[in-house]
């Protein structure tokens, strides 16, 4: 009881307190959130709980919800063919540079599969932040969602592959994720055709004057209904709450008051819990191993370079320092990073060691990241 109470009172205190401490120290919210989270659990203020775990679980998710939210699919795919090549392009040569990377330091197969991996998770706040009208996170955007459902279907096969081997149930998941995609196009384009004939239908779905609350209820059903498929289908879960964002931007844009409702909730409360949850499951103690803080900065440095080097075929787009910006935003993929070095190490293809680098890469570059990107922002305000 008494750890109960400590742990509820602690989490209180982060979630109020966080914001004061990064703006004393002029860094961003997120990686405040890891880096408190570790200290308190380093203290024995923070202990694991099964309903920490869950509720930071749907913090993910949910973050993963955001991020969809924030993808304009009309502004994706009327976007100029140059755009969606040199964004394919950009991909391409972050698996080409992290592969090629990874062989040189001899790294653990495991860490090179999760060195291409692209995450927009992150994309959500720093939109929130500098607006999503900017060009630079519109650009970031065209990459990360193609980026992003690609390392969703990459974790997605890793994933069953860790628990059933290559085999034939690996073969059944993988036409179980093809399936899903093309249905879920399938049913994007049919609702696409009846909100065209019958727009009053958005209206119905979602009135503009009620006192129910009515957007927020279609969205959070949306949310935990194709989280309900993914569970029953046996695939990542994090998909499922990405798509049910996209479909609420999609359809239903016309809401203006809806994003900054569930912005509000999710960075109010869901998503902190889920940043200092990551902090709390990351052991403090294993800075002191050998090998732990240079492995995690030889991985960070990796996988910002190769994201820096793939971010030159985007310099003719919109230039160089915009390419710059979308490479640093795309280098944040911590959920997908924390989720591949939690599966590796629970099924037991991943050391301790090259765990706590995994965590503490994605905690570095978050850090780094952020905090440039923030520098750029201010210095482009002052001239």
């Amino acid at each position: 009881m008494q750890t109960n109470i400590t742990l509820i009172l602690s989490l209180s205190f982060l979630l109020w307190g966080s914001p004061f401490v990064a703006k004393a120290l002029r860094i961003p919210t997120p990686p405040v959130e890891i880096i408190l989270g570790s200290l308190f659990a380093y203290f024995g203020l923070i202990e694991n709980n099964e309903y920490f775990y869950l509720i930071a679980e749907v913090g993910f998710l949910y973050l993963m919800f955001l991020a969809g939210m924030e993808v304009d699919l009309k502004q994706i795919t009327s976007s100029p063919q140059i755009v969606i090549r040199k964004s394919i392009l950009f991909l391409l040569l972050i698996v080409f540079f992290s592969l090629l990377s990874g062989a040189v330091f001899d790294l653990h197969p495991i860490v090179i599969i999760s060195m291409p991996l692209i995450s927009i998770g992150l994309l959500a706040p720093l939109s929130k932040a500098y607006g999503k009208e900017k060009s630079w996170i519109k650009l970031a955007l065209i990459a990360g969602v193609l980026g992003e459902i690609g390392s969703i279907a990459a974790l997605t096969i890793f994933d069953a592959a860790s628990s059933t081997g290559f085999g034939i149930e690996l073969l059944e998941k993988i036409s179980y994720l093809i399936l899903f995609i093309v249905v879920v196009y399938l049913l994007y384009r049919f609702l696409h055709l009846l909100f065209w004939w019958y727009p009053e239908l958005k209206s119905t779905l979602m009135p503009k004057l009620n006192t129910s609350d009515q957007d927020i209820r279609l969205a959070m059903s949306l949310f935990f209904i194709l989280i309900a498929v993914m569970l029953s289908l046996g695939l990542e879960l994090a998909l499922g709450a990405f798509i049910a964002g996209v479909a609420i931007s999609a359809f239903f844009h016309h809401e203006k008051s809806l994003e900054e409702k569930m912005s509000s909730l999710g960075f109010g409360f869901l998503v902190p819990l889920f940043f200092i949850h990551v902090g709390a499951s990351f052991d403090l103690r294993a800075l002191t191993l050998e090998g732990v803080i240079s492995g995690g900065l030889l991985i960070t440095f990796l996988m910002l370079a190769s994201r820096l080097l793939a971010a030159i075929v985007l310099k003719k787009i919109s230039g160089a320092r915009d390419a710059l910006l979308v490479a640093l935003s795309l280098s944040m993929p911590l959920t997908l990073l924390v989720a591949v070095a939690t599966i590796g190490h629970e099924a037991k293809l991943l050391d301790l060691l090259h765990y706590y680098q995994l965590i503490l890469a994605s905690i570095f570059e978050i850090l780094i990241s952020m905090v440039i990107i923030k520098t750029l922002q201010a210095k482009k305000r002052l001239f």
